[in-house]
């Protein structure tokens, strides 16, 4: 068999996810948060191929963020998927304030559900308590936690749309500390599980992938290198190695290194 490109794979361009009429199909997620240019931006997820755009607003006004307007002004901002995140809330009434702010302001219905104590970790407890309210009132969930299976199992029977499972601290690089409560959360539930938190390189996220993850989610380790846009295509292409590798079926010897 001859390969080309990735693009002779057409199951990689299957939705990994579906959400009403919005349709996931990179599984590669990047963040914007950190970002000080609306130019790097635009190029870093041009070059990951990117097809969500994450926005946020901060309730408590402790963080400046690019503008709109601006980014709108230099990428084509209605070809994304926009989803909202509370990634700045530090309770969950912080971010359930921030869900409705984004559901007012920008009439946004998909959340990347983010409620984490000061030391930046989720809190599972406070997560599963603020998933319950907003499924309640029609929110579309993608939250953030601790690898924990009760956790996981907890906000799949609340109707969550994905999971996002942390591998490591947030922004620490370390990658994929403890594989194994990863794993069980992979195996166990049956609605996708994005990886992310600490991955600092092609490796993690290819990982991740060969795991079983339906996606990944990196932020810091486009920021933080030397040459952003060269970083964000190794990420881009260690996903769809770690994906072709997982469906491949790899010796189990080979997740152990």
């Amino acid at each position: 068999m001859t390969i080309h490109s990735s693009a002779s794979f057409g199951d990689l361009e299957e939705p990994w996810l579906r959400i009403g009429e919005h349709a996931f199909r990179s599984r590669l997620l990047v963040g914007i948060e950190q970002y000080e240019s609306v130019q790097v931006v635009r190029d870093v997820l041009t070059a990951t191929g990117a097809d969500v755009f994450i926005t946020t607003v901060d309730p408590d006004n402790r963080r400046s963020s690019l503008l709109l307007s601006d980014l709108d002004d230099a990428l084509d901002l209605d070809r994304f998927t926009w989803i909202g995140t509370t990634s700045f809330s530090r309770s969950k009434e912080s971010a359930l304030r921030t869900a409705e702010i984004l559901r007012d302001s920008m009439g946004i219905g998909i959340l990347k559900l983010d409620v984490r104590g000061q030391d930046n970790v989720p809190d599972n407890r406070q997560t599963v308590e603020a998933a319950h309210e907003l499924r309640a009132a029609d929110w579309e969930l993608l939250p953030f936690i601790l690898p924990d299976l009760k956790t996981a199992m907890a906000l799949e029977e609340a109707g969550c749309a994905a999971l996002r499972v942390m591998a490591s601290p947030v922004a620490s690089g370390r990658g994929i500390v403890d594989p194994e409560p990863i794993q069980e959360i992979i195996d166990a539930v049956n609605i996708p599980v994005i990886v992310e938190g600490g991955l600092g390189s092609a490796k993690h996220v290819a990982l991740a992938m060969e795991m079983g993850a339906a996606a990944t989610l990196v932020n810091t380790a486009l920021v933080q290198a030397k040459e952003p846009m060269k970083m964000a295509l190794a990420m881009r292409h260690a996903t769809i190695a770690g994906q072709l590798a997982y469906e491949s079926g790899p010796m189990p010897e080979a997740l152990v290194a």
